[in-house]
């Protein structure tokens, strides 16, 4: 049986500037990062107030990417997405979405894109 998500594992280049984007742009914490015998680097992110799903960090130093993919897109809720769009403006973020788009039932959702190109999306339920 299942019983929740994890974590989610996104391949990075820069370890620093990943955690740096993590904790000062999203508002997570570092939990824990480890540095593997294979030249691997881990860094485990989750937020302040909640350890129940963390982004896995997954470094090999700055030779750039693997072949094997990068997470399609990390979603995080929101109570206010035009602010936090405004917001990721003053940390001059490479954004997708300039201003929410409206999605099935009236959900809000704007996409925006962290320091290796990981495509990163604000959702802001209808139902708030």
């Amino acid at each position: 049986m299942i019983h929740k998500l994890e974590h989610i594992g996104v391949m990075v280049k820069d370890m620093d500037a990943s955690i740096r984007f993590y904790t000062e742009v999203i508002g997570m914490k570092l939990v824990k990062r480890k540095a593997l015998a294979d030249g691997v680097e881990l860094g485990f992110m989750s937020f302040p107030d909640s350890d129940k799903i963390e982004i896995e960090l997954i470094g090999r130093g700055h030779d750039g990417l693997p072949d094997n993919g990068l997470v399609h897109h990390i979603a995080f809720t929101v109570s206010d997405i035009q602010a936090e769009i405004d917001r990721l403006k003053t940390f001059n973020v490479k954004l997708m979405d300039e201003t929410p788009r409206t999605i099935l039932e009236g959900d809000l959702i704007a996409f925006f894109f962290g320091p290796d190109g990981e495509r990163l999306e604000f959702f802001q339920p209808a139902s708030q």
